[in-house]
């Protein structure tokens, strides 16, 4: 397994990563249209994702020369605020491993070192067992409940926010 920055040439592995699991990322995702995880829509979304000022970093778990899991820090705010999000997610052939924890820690330190922020946000349903897991084995608190939060799957649903401060974050897990 190799934790690593996704980079302009991963289109196709993305592509391939999201297709193999559209059905089990459904309960978690909003509904996206019919090409959204297409090789050249992944090839502009990493040409864009590339283009300075970044808002946004990916992280891949590889095995076999294939992704099989990914993080994303999203929608960073510098300045007084200095935070972003994180979202996760993992091949349904992986799940349950043991293998997020490595991935997501691998982001959480480049938010904290090379970005230098203050927080990262993590929201989940609460229904989300897993998700619940992974944040508080990585150190996140809750904060509170967000009614009807995101529209997930065509359906409003509330979500339990998170975060983690960069003085609580543990450089080695």
């Amino acid at each position: 397994m190799h934790a690593r920055q996704v980079d302009k040439t991963d289109a196709t592995k993305l592509s391939d990563y999201f297709m193999r699991n559209q059905a089990h990322f459904r309960r978690w995702d909003p509904l996206r249209p019919h090409n959204f995880h297409s090789v050249a829509n992944w090839q502009q979304r990493l040409n864009h994702l590339y283009t300075e000022p970044r808002n946004e970093y990916w992280f891949a778990l590889e095995f076999e020369q294939r992704i099989i899991a990914h993080c994303a820090l999203s929608n960073i705010v510098q300045g007084p605020f200095q935070a972003c999000f994180m979202g996760y997610g993992i091949d349904a052939e992986f799940e349950g491993q043991g293998l997020m924890p490595t991935l997501c820690h691998t982001a959480l330190e480049f938010a904290f070192t090379r970005l230098s922020l203050h927080r990262v946000m993590a929201n989940y349903i609460p229904c989300n067992h897993r998700s619940a897991a992974l944040l508080n084995k990585l150190g996140f608190e809750k904060e509170g409940l967000a009614k009807e939060y995101l529209c997930i799957n065509g359906e409003w649903q509330d979500h339990v926010l998170t975060s983690l401060l960069a003085k609580h974050f543990q450089i080695h897990l």
